[in-house]
């Protein structure tokens, strides 16, 4: 049997309907879903190779009508370096604990994740979210098996980081990550990133998968300054093959 064939579990495929773009104005997205029953290692390694995303047992990528801006990327962990900004940010850490454990919910994580959004609505004009135990365990907790992990991120006690991550057969698929605003001075979405990276090396992993990104779109411009980077234009089922190319940018082309 056809190994790639042998890598689909059991699932629940559908769509939904079209609903507005948060990244591009005008734009309408459409997303296709597989509703894994029993995920594995293996399969999310497969799909997260060819551009897909996971919440929970929702594996997904967007099919949108007439729109292609969603591009993957991913950071080519053998080479990265460090530059002079995020050397900064770990010192700024030095006293930042760190706990990876498998996906949990609290009423911290709840309360956590409800301040970063109101924080985010107010300063980027994000929509308000707010978001139940149920929907929380469904986005973040189920499906974790045994490669899901949360990496927490306390200050003196206090959780100020929650950062959702898959631990693939090639890399870390980074899914999620919010932190307490009052913690702004620790830059926690860039350490989190370096402390993945800390990770993948530790376990020889090659790739942080950091999602999609829209050229020109603020909320994307971060992951640009993870360098050397791959980028992958479309998305591909486990039976179609997928290639990665180097990611350049306008500084990279500078002469």
């Amino acid at each position: 049997m056809n190994r790639k064939k042998e890598l689909y579990p059991k699932s629940t495929d559908f769509s939904v309907l079209d609903y507005e773009c948060a990244y591009l104005p005008g734009k309408m997205v459409r997303m296709r879903y597989k509703y894994v029953h029993e995920p594995s290692k293996e399969f999310s390694s497969a799909v997260m190779q060819r551009g897909w995303r996971r919440f929970g047992r929702y594996y997904f990528y967007p099919t949108c009508q007439g729109c292609n801006e969603c591009k993957s990327l991913r950071i080519d962990v053998e080479n990265f370096q460090l530059s002079r900004s995020q050397k900064k940010a770990i010192k700024r850490n030095k006293d930042t604990s760190i706990v990876i454990q498998k996906p949990t919910v609290t009423s911290a994580h709840l309360s956590l994740y409800k301040k970063y959004h109101d924080f985010k609505s107010g300063k980027d004009g994000w929509g308000k979210k707010s978001i139940t135990y149920h929907e929380y365990v469904e986005n973040f907790v189920d499906g974790h098996e045994d490669f899901g992990k949360e990496v927490l991120y306390f200050v003196d006690g206090k959780l100020v980081g929650v950062d959702l991550i898959d631990l693939l057969e090639d890399g870390i698929s980074s899914i999620y990550f919010f932190y307490d605003p009052d913690y702004q001075r620790l830059s926690l979405g860039i350490f989190s990133l370096l402390y993945q990276i800390k990770i993948a090396r530790a376990m020889n992993l090659r790739w942080i998968y950091l999602g999609y990104w829209v050229d020109g779109c603020k909320a994307f411009e971060y992951k640009t300054n993870f360098k050397p980077l791959e980028i992958l234009e479309g998305f591909y089922d486990v039976d179609e093959d997928a290639t990665w190319e180097r990611f350049l940018d306008e500084d990279d082309l500078k002469i």
